[in-house]
């Protein structure tokens, strides 16, 4: 078994984070690279911009080239992939600090350097970069150890920028400069992601919505800076959510753009599809029924308008008919943007009973 680096910036972070965790990418001109790793090597995460550890995947494939978009909506460049099992991965306010004593002082390219030189920077120029069987299983000992104590580590206020800055995915017209082309520091530079997406503000319409009528809001954490800018609560959302599931089911229901709560049952659940594919929302709520098949809650799937048919489309897969209680076109509905704001305007909106959001409903 052998440890390789796996580089993620704040963006990648983020959308591996709302993915399904089983494949990370590389780009091509790493292809001779990645024939290098075996399966049931060690890729240990690194969060650049913030210097953390973040997680350990077990490699459970050999490379292979697959355009599906992870880490971007469309013109996804890490195309060289692994299947992987995560066994360690960490919010970024747990995720380790590379300045923290207990791993400076360990690492064999930290421990005689100093602090506040960028000498060590070297080596994290390009994922896939070997670490030695020492330092991996360090690394691993100590971010499996993370999992148990769950120490807090708080973002500096230059990392609280850094993370701001990019923790939104996104599509650019100018592609992202990767941590492998940095010429400098070894550090992703910073990009300027522009204005907060559509879907954004219209997860942030939902989550109005849905205070307004007098629901608990649960966004997942990794989209509360984004959405904040949009809409601010009027008392802190949950830090962790009152259900009684299993961890993977938990793991799953939180990544599940909005959702409303009440005492300790999910009311209704939306996920925002802004993208070409009209796809992972829609897996997400599948994966959610196939784990929980007697749970009984209204799921939405929200889309521009003029997705609704592909919306329509990607619901009605044979594969997602074979469910204990029914096929997902009977369960899962489509919201456009324009009903989510029309409902939003609705002056009595406080009054209404939530069963209102299904007469803006429409079934596949």
């Amino acid at each position: 078994m052998r440890y390789f680096l796996n580089l993620f910036s704040p963006e990648t972070y983020v959308s591996f984070s709302n993915s399904n965790r089983d494949r990370s990418g590389f780009r091509l001109k790493q292809k001779n690279m990645a024939a290098k790793v075996q399966t049931g090597d060690r890729f240990v995460c690194y969060l650049t911009k913030v210097s953390r550890w973040v997680g350990i995947f077990e490699v459970e494939s050999t490379s292979f080239i697959d355009t599906t978009p992870i880490f971007f909506e469309k013109d996804d460049p890490f195309v060289v992939r692994f299947q992987v099992k995560p066994l360690v991965w960490l919010d970024i306010n747990k995720a380790i600090p590379i300045h923290d004593a207990s791993i400076w002082n360990q690492l064999s390219f930290t421990k005689n350097v100093d602090p506040k030189s960028q000498a060590w920077t070297g080596k994290f120029r390009s994922s896939l970069t070997p670490l030695s069987e020492e330092d991996g299983r360090f690394l691993e000992f100590q971010l499996l150890s993370q999992v148990k104590e769950s120490r807090e580590f708080p973002l500096t206020e230059k990392n609280k920028i850094n993370v701001r800055q990019q923790s939104v995915p996104y599509v650019s017209s100018i592609p992202t400069i990767p941590i492998d082309e940095s010429k400098k520091t070894g550090e992703i530079q910073t990009v300027d992601v522009g204005e907060i997406r559509e879907s954004i503000r219209i997860q942030a319409l939902l989550a109005r919505i849905g205070e307004t009528m007098g629901m608990k809001i649960w966004i997942p954490r990794n989209d509360r800076n984004a959405v904040f800018q949009k809409w601010q609560p009027d008392s802190p959302l949950p830090e962790s959510l009152p259900l009684n599931y299993d961890d993977l089911t938990l793991r799953t229901i939180e990544q599940i753009d909005v959702l409303w709560l009440k005492g300790h049952s999910i009311v209704r659940a939306f996920e925002v599809e802004h993208t070409t594919s009209i796809y992972s929302g829609i897996l997400r709520m599948a994966d959610l029924l196939a784990l929980q098949p007697n749970m009984d809650i209204k799921l939405h799937i929200v889309a521009p308008d003029e997705r609704k048919e592909k919306v329509f489309q990607e619901i009605r897969r044979p594969v997602f008919s074979m469910f204990e209680k029914g096929p997902l076109s009977k369960r899962c509905s489509y919201i456009g943007y324009e009903n989510v704001s029309k409902l939003a305007d609705e002056k009595l909106l406080k009054f209404l009973s939530v069963d209102v959001i299904d007469q803006y409903a429409e079934q596949a």
